[in-house]
């Protein structure tokens, strides 16, 4: 497309990357960043230094398919109201299934858990074409996402203290509790590889995963829900590590007891960003954000795909 520049943003990385680039797309823009700031800073670093009407973030573990990008261009050109959109996204070792990071289209529950239209908690779908609709969505997949650039601009971009995991779902959160709306354009598809980094056994990850959570919940929901979704997370947080411990992955259960720790510490740093975002909030009563319990439904009402899910 001849109104595209391909830009490669490298995170410091410590193997022959540059050097591919360099010997076989030399024409390539590169911006090297000078250390590893995980996913969310380095993202900020590299965009800060691009002008542009619209940023493509595209993750180094993701194959395309013919004319993914036309799509997702159309609709944001024809829909004003919407900041980001993503594609639909399989699984590239199983090619006929949604993969976990995005799937078709992201959502959280009540008490902040994501889950996606194709994939409730670890359980993965096949796709069969039931989620080919174009959907407004709660978040969008940081794997592979279409994105205003002046909007991304304009709330602050990604969380840079997060590191990487649930920056792209924070980021999400702010935009459409200013009015901004998410959409899944499945007519475009691509093949994440996931797990590239932090493999879904990790315990960093998990630390990652619930720290950053806490962190999101904190920042975004309003005073009358928060209370009430932290109380409950308390006791639902330490379940978690206790269904860890039992099933052998102590490491991973350590990690949780370190996230609430972290985050009851970080959480004073945050208070200003906190009072910010609920300034500018003007759509208090999301409709992508799950009124119940999706944890609830998966355990013991049987709601393993989305379809299944009480909403």
């Amino acid at each position: 497309m001849p109104d595209v520049e391909i830009v490669v943003a490298d995170n410091a990385s410590s193997d022959n990357s540059l050097q591919i680039l360099a010997t076989d797309f030399p024409t390539v823009k590169v911006i090297a960043l000078e250390k590893n700031f995980g996913f969310a800073e380095g993202y900020n670093k590299a965009l800060s230094a691009l002008s542009a009407e619209y940023f493509l973030l595209l993750n180094s573990d993701v194959e395309v398919s013919e004319n993914w990008l036309q799509p997702l261009l159309d609709f944001i050109r024809e829909n004003p109201k919407v900041a980001v959109c993503q594609p639909k996204i399989r699984s590239f070792h199983k090619k006929d299934y949604f993969e976990y990071a995005g799937a078709s289209g992201g959502f959280i529950d009540k008490f902040g858990y994501p889950f996606c239209r194709g994939r409730v908690l670890g359980n993965l779908e096949k796709d069969a074409g039931q989620y080919d609709d174009v959907a407004r969505i709660f978040w969008a997949t940081g794997a592979c996402f279409l994105v205003r650039a002046e909007v991304f601009r304009e709330v602050g971009g990604f969380d840079g203290d997060f590191f990487a995991h649930m920056e792209e779902i924070d980021f999400c959160w702010r935009l459409r509790s200013r009015g901004y709306e998410i959409a899944c354009i499945p007519q475009s598809v691509v093949y994440h590889v996931g797990g590239g980094t932090l493999n879904a056994e990790s315990p960093y990850k998990t630390y990652l995963n619930y720290r950053n959570n806490l962190l999101m919940l904190y920042k975004n929901l309003p005073a009358d829900r928060l209370k009430k979704v932290m109380f409950a997370r308390y006791f639902l947080d330490y379940l978690s590590a206790l269904h860890l411990a039992v099933t052998g992955r102590f490491a991973n259960a350590l990690k949780i007891f370190k996230a609430r720790r972290d985050y009851k510490k970080m959480r004073r740093q945050y208070a200003e960003i906190r009072q910010e975002n609920i300034r500018q909030t003007t759509n208090r009563e999301i409709a992508e954000i799950y009124p119940k319990s999706m944890i609830f439904q998966y355990y013991l009402k049987g709601g393993k795909t989305y379809n299944l899910l009480d909403l």
